[in-house]
């Protein structure tokens, strides 16, 4: 495909159904610019997911991809030997999805190039922050037991922080350059902005925690599991199933707190503008409904993956656009997913 935009938008489907459905709602060019945001930041998680080096060269692969971001002087004559190198690490098993990505990175930058030259600088911090953060974890992580967990839970958000805050921050940025009337709240939004990505990782680390474990990764804390009684090796035991659902509930609680913050950085952003207030609604919504799903649920270090269905998604969709410009409203959805107990017809616009 010669068209580096049209790669782009045909990429992200791929490599993530949830942005597939909230990004497009956002306005031009906000649109693309959140696209081509969102897919570096998956190129600095494939590196991290499924380089097989070192920790001290993979830190060294992330921190070398943020310079690439900041697009020196003869970027796109060295991105080829890097994609090359990169690619001699991979893990076979990396999702083709994420390899294709990652060889077309050269593309993807292209077309970051291309953004107004207001929208570089947001994503720039982001994967920057994004990559010396995963370094570092990476590097924790070589000193400890594999998939035994992190230190303790400040350590967990602080993970989830250079995961997904770091994105929470990049897109406050971008929705202030974009919508200039919100510069008055840009102290409060930037001081939620990190909860709303903490919220969402956290909540995917929850639903995910057998998928990972077998994937060799623990990111619960292991002062957690080791107050209830466990290790990361001894979490999936079925003899453990009522330990492990109490400890779960308790890392429940906290991403609930996160989410509470997130539904109000999320009212916070203009009525005026509905794509904005739908892009950040729509993934919080979805989380929290899952997160009713997981709570007292043993299922979830079961090998079947805990989901939502595919009615609850367009319910809430639909109802979410309907209400997008009242906050009674939208806190009633909230609180409904908490639930897990939507009720359409409770609600009024």
């Amino acid at each position: 495909m010669s068209n580096p935009e049209a790669f782009c938008r045909e990429a992200l489907p791929e490599v993530s159904r949830t942005f597939a459905l909230n990004i497009p709602v956002l306005p031009e060019p906000l649109d693309l610019v959140v696209t081509v945001g969102y897919l570096l930041c998956r190129i600095v998680d494939t590196i991290e997911d499924e380089a097989t080096c070192s920790a001290a060269q993979r830190a060294q692969l992330l921190s070398r991809f943020a310079h690439f971001v900041e697009l020196p002087e003869g970027w796109r004559h060295e991105v080829p030997r890097y994609i090359a190198e990169v690619e001699h690490w991979l893990r076979p098993s990396v999702p083709e999805p994420e390899a294709r990505l990652l060889r077309r990175t050269g593309t993807v930058l292209e077309t970051f190039a291309a953004l107004p030259r207001w929208t570089q600088p947001p994503i720039v911090r982001c994967v920057r922050a994004m990559a010396d953060g995963m370094g570092d974890v990476s590097r924790q992580l070589e000193l400890a037991p594999p998939a035994s967990g992190l230190k303790d839970l400040e350590a967990t958000l602080t993970y989830c922080y250079y995961v997904a805050g770091t994105v929470g921050e990049m897109l406050t940025d971008l929705f202030i350059g974009f919508a200039p009337q919100l510069a008055p709240q840009g102290e409060a939004l930037r001081a939620l902005a990190p909860a709303f990505g903490r919220a969402l990782q956290l909540i995917n680390i929850l639903k995910d925690v057998r998928e990972d474990l077998e994937r060799g990764y623990c990111w619960l804390p292991q002062t957690l599991m080791s107050a209830h009684g466990l290790t990361a090796p001894t979490l999936l035991n079925p003899e453990n199933r009522g330990r492990a659902v109490a400890m779960h509930n308790e890392l429940i609680a906290v991403a609930r707190r996160e989410a509470d913050l997130s539904l109000e950085y999320a009212l916070r952003l203009p009525v005026e503008e509905p794509g904005l207030r739908l892009f950040c609604l729509l993934p919080l919504f979805f989380a929290v409904l899952t997160l009713s799903r997981l709570e007292n649920n043993p299922a979830v270090f079961e090998p079947t993956p805990v989901k939502i269905s595919r009615a609850s998604v367009q319910e809430i969709i639909l109802l979410t656009q309907r209400n997008v410009a009242s906050a009674p409203a939208l806190r009633a959805i909230y609180q409904q997913c908490l639930s897990g107990n939507l009720q359409p017809e409770a609600l009024t616009s």
